[in-house]
């Protein structure tokens, strides 16, 4: 293994000052590359496709619960089993981006949904429907490791922010979508609305494979096969001038030396992970693995999911009024993820990812408060019902600042090239698997402990997570991939120097 060898951190030590002077020509300039910005665009395009059912989902699933009469319980499995069913394609994404590449794995994750989507909406009956969202559920795994990791690997380290940030902007503007589809539909036949709802998923589906097919290869994948003159091309492209590119593929060729290989496809990257990680490793698993459980156990994806059903909780009945609610929602979480995006360069993750997980804990805290006092009492003030409006706003808004952008942006930078991919879906995967259980046990153990209870549970895991942030989150702002490996060494995981 490539970090066990005693020469690493001498080799790291004596590109430090190159890279910091890349790092200040970058400053200098501070223009972001157009190339890079369209290519993760594209990219992170194919996010929107879970942002759009988390979305949409949440207003189907009512005339879903009417037509087809299922339970609470087949509401729970149906609305998680997307989650949980994305287990499989979070866990696969990374050696099949190891073996056919990034750019064509995303294709992969596009068709894949695309095929689902339409089973969805063509379903006959309930076990139809579940095999739908289980088809639909394995592109969206493909999708969410994908994006924020060929994006990561192809921008330069001063934008790589914003840019990979771009998936966790697209997952919050597909759930607008999504919210703005439920409102447009549900004025259609109970039988047709929900269909139409589902299967309009199929059309960015579409443009997002085709567009994708003409985007470059990742740089970083590209050597890793072995194939450095176009890599060199793509980075020329995606770095401000010559110079910057040749700067840049010297320090990825020169981490990818033990490994650089045309029969390369990721072999041995489990083992190294799973069975003899070296001590860099572990901490960087630890980072990335807590980072994307505390994400899911936040309980933002089923605050969103059952938003309608908290709302009504509080007392607001009218089922347009419900999902007019949800897209005040949606455009304050839209709002907020866009000004994380922006900032993430010039704060650094590690204020921001802080800010939103306290804010996060604070607002899940008035949740619980407003809609414990909703419940015990037999009159429903207007105070009460505001409270929890404005709660949950809060709640995603903090949730766009922080969680949000930022686990994908640092999932997919920590690890070192030839584990990227395979340790991202490592971590994605515990994302989608808390993601699911979460939203498939929501309904149930509110009905157990209620909503306000169940919201003081999710306040309390913030409250943990922000401390785990505080002591296991280097910052990573300004560093090429390639340096970013040199904060998990053995030294202090937090110092004054990361938290500047």
């Amino acid at each position: 293994m490539a970090m066990d060898t005693p020469e690493q951190p001498t080799v790291v030590e004596s590109h430090q000052p190159q890279a910091s002077e890349a790092g200040g020509a970058s400053r200098k300039k501070s223009s972001l590359n157009k190339f890079s910005f369209v290519c993760a665009l594209l990219a992170s395009t194919c996010s929107i496709l879970l942002g759009y059912d988390i979305g949409v989902m949440s207003g189907a699933v009512l005339y879903i619960k009417d037509e087809i009469h299922i339970s609470s319980v087949q509401v729970e499995i149906l609305v998680g089993s997307l989650n949980v069913c994305s287990l499989i394609g979070s866990l696969a994404s990374g050696k099949t981006s190891d073996l056919i590449g990034r750019r064509y794995t995303i294709v992969l994750a596009a068709a894949t949904f695309l095929i689902g989507a339409l089973l969805m909406s063509l379903a006959p009956s309930y076990l139809f429907l579940m095999a739908g969202r289980v088809v639909a559920g394995i592109g969206v795994g493909y999708s969410l490791m994908i994006a924020p990791v060929y994006t990561a690997e192809l921008s330069p380290a001063m934008t790589r922010g914003f840019l990979t940030s771009l998936p966790e902007v697209f997952i919050t503007f597909g759930i607008l979508l999504g919210y703005i589809a439920n409102y447009a539909l549900a004025g259609l036949p109970p039988k047709i609305n929900w269909r139409m709802m589902l299967g309009i998923a199929a059309v960015p589906a579409i443009v997002i494979g085709i567009s994708v097919i003409g985007m470059p290869e990742s740089p970083r994948w590209l050597v890793m096969k072995g194939r450095i003159s176009q890599a060199k091309q793509i980075l020329i492209r995606t770095s401000d001038d010559e110079e910057e590119a040749e700067l840049r593929l010297s320090e990825i060729m020169r981490e990818a030396s033990t490994t650089t290989s045309a029969e390369w496809s990721g072999q041995g990257v489990w083992m190294e992970l799973l069975c003899r990680p070296s001590k860099p490793i572990r901490r960087i698993l630890v980072a990335a693995i807590g980072m994307n459980f505390f994400m899911q156990a936040s309980g933002n994806d089923a605050v969103v999911y059952y938003s309608p059903a908290v709302f009504e909780n509080a007392g607001i009945n009218d089922r347009r009024q419900l999902v007019g609610v949800t897209i005040i929602m949606g455009i304050t979480k839209t709002a907020f993820v866009l000004v994380s995006a922006l900032f993430l360069d010039r704060y650094g993750r590690r204020p921001l990812l802080l800010l939103g997980s306290i804010g996060m804990a604070v607002s899940l805290g008035g949740l619980a408060l407003g809609s414990k006092y909703l419940e015990d009492s037999e009159h429903k003030p207007t105070w009460a019902i505001a409270l929890c409006v404005v709660a949950v706003c809060a709640d995603v808004s903090f949730f766009s600042i922080g969680l949000g952008p930022i686990t994908w942006v640092y999932s997919s930078e920590i690890f070192p090239t030839r584990l990227r991919a395979q340790g991202t879906s490592m971590a994605v995967s515990v994302n989608r698997l808390v993601s699911g259980v979460v939203a498939m046990t929501f309904l149930s153990i509110s009905k157990a402990i209620t909503f306000g209870g169940m919201f003081l549970v999710f306040c309390g895991v913030m409250v943990i997570g922000s401390i785990f942030f505080y002591f296991f989150i280097p910052e990573t702002k300004g560093k090429s991939l390639e340096d970013i490996a040199t904060l998990f060494e053995d030294k202090p995981l937090v110092t004054d120097s990361t938290r500047d």
